[in-house]
């Protein structure tokens, strides 16, 4: 893959997006959001790729849409080109969730609007000590509820926060996104790429299908009753007890070495 408006980059199991627009702080485009999407749908089909990490460069990690690029536009369009715009922003989050992969993102610094649900779409935040973060949708007299914030979030850290974070639109610092739990990680900006490649470097030589399957569980089932979940829960351990990582999870325990799940890098 060879998108035009941000770098692409494959180390070994680890796909790395990087939006590079450190002027604009990372802004996206209509053409950032469209090879975004592009790029999440395609590590469908990349089975070598066991995680992804999505970071910027600069000072911001991304502050949502571009003024002159995107908002100045919208403000001329008709309804049914606005529809088409907010359907395609909410295919990027779709994007993201139906990735196979762990999405990892790696938060170097300020985090608002898109980039806000971005971040909360990936399956892990790591961030800079310097990332404070904003959903800024009703600063600019939208709803919160944008690219799938007033479904996410609410599940994230609770439908008090949510409430507060959509409505107010106010910024947090990292550390009080670490508290409430919207961070998993806080770290020094100059330990953010360490950090990042450890945890990566973990999720890659996970069972892929496990995480996979993890992935696919946590969100299929916000919609069930406990009695759907656990029969899904039942058929998915089951189909993959049938699988060479189980086995090598026992064997591993066994002979008491860390285990080296199928196509894992070494």
């Amino acid at each position: 893959m060879s998108p035009r408006s941000f770098h692409y980059d494959e180390q070994g199991a680890i796909a790395t997006l990087r939006l590079d627009r450190p002027s604009a702080l990372n802004a996206l485009t209509f053409e950032v959001y469209r090879e975004l999407i592009e790029t999440f749908r395609a590590l469908r089909d990349r089975t070598q790729v066991r995680v992804a990490v999505i970071t910027g460069t600069g000072k911001a990690f991304c502050t949502g849409g571009d003024v002159k690029d995107i908002i100045g536009e919208l403000v001329t369009r008709d309804a049914s080109a606005l529809r088409e715009f907010t359907t395609m922003t909410c295919d990027l989050i779709r994007a993201i969730r139906q990735a196979p992969q762990p999405i990892v993102a790696s938060l170097n610094g300020t985090v608002a609007g898109a980039g806000a649900a971005i971040a909360l779409a990936s399956d892990f935040r790591v961030a800079a000590d310097t990332a404070r973060i904003a959903f800024l949708f009703v600063k600019v007299g939208l709803a919160g509820a944008d690219m799938g914030a007033a479904f996410l979030l609410p599940r994230v850290v609770g439908l008090g926060r949510a409430t507060e974070l959509l409505m107010t639109g106010e910024f947090i610092d990292a550390a009080e996104a670490h508290r409430i739990g919207l961070y998993h990680r806080v770290v020094a900006g100059d330990r953010l790429a360490a950090e990042t490649a450890a945890l990566a470097d973990r999720l890659a030589r996970g069972p892929a299908e496990a995480l996979t399957e993890t992935k696919r569980a946590l969100d299929s089932e916000m919609h069930m009753d406990l009695e759907s979940a656990l029969r899904q829960e039942a058929a998915i351990q089951a189909r993959l007890m049938q699988g060479p990582d189980f086995q090598e999870g026992y064997t591993s325990f066994i002979e008491r070495r860390h285990s080296r799940f199928d196509g894992a890098p070494e």
